[in-house]
């Protein structure tokens, strides 16, 4: 019963039913509250709508739970964002670090520790690993120019 309830509020709130979604996520965290995955979206809802705050516990508990890979990468990306979003850059930071370890070819994760980088006042590095992203996908020849300058 429980993965019919988690699945209605993942519907809800990919269609933007977020309240709904919201409310019936708690009721299941209150439920189910070492399930991971009710963590996870439970803490995507509380993102979804501006509520950063509660949404770190949620968190929290997804990334030390069992999720799949692709939640654990979504889980890492939403809480380092969400710290960031909240001033917390040194959280956000060491989030998203821990993130890269696990995942080191999930970009999205580079990117936003980039912007955080930046915010704690390291512009240098922020396009440093912005330009190692990118040369991912096109290669920086020393021919270009580029690569020299």
């Amino acid at each position: 019963m429980t993965d019919e309830r988690l699945a209605e509020a993942a519907r809800l709130r990919e269609e933007g039913e977020l309240e709904r979604a919201r409310e019936l996520l708690l009721v299941l965290r209150a439920e189910r509250p070492d399930d991971a995955q009710v963590a996870v979206q439970t803490a995507w809802v509380h993102d979804s709508l501006g509520l950063e705050d509660d949404a770190v516990s949620h968190y929290e508990a997804a990334i030390a739970g069992d999720l799949s890979d692709e939640d654990l990468r979504g889980a890492f990306l939403g809480y380092g964002s969400t710290l960031r979003a909240m001033g917390r850059d040194q959280d956000s930071d060491r989030v998203l670090r821990q993130g890269m370890e696990r995942f080191p070819d999930f970009r999205p994760l580079r990117v936003f520790h980039a912007l955080t980088a930046y915010s704690l006042g390291r512009p240098r590095d922020a396009v440093e690993e912005l330009l190692r992203v990118s040369s991912r996908r096109h290669p920086i020849r020393r021919s270009s120019g580029i690569a020299g300058r």
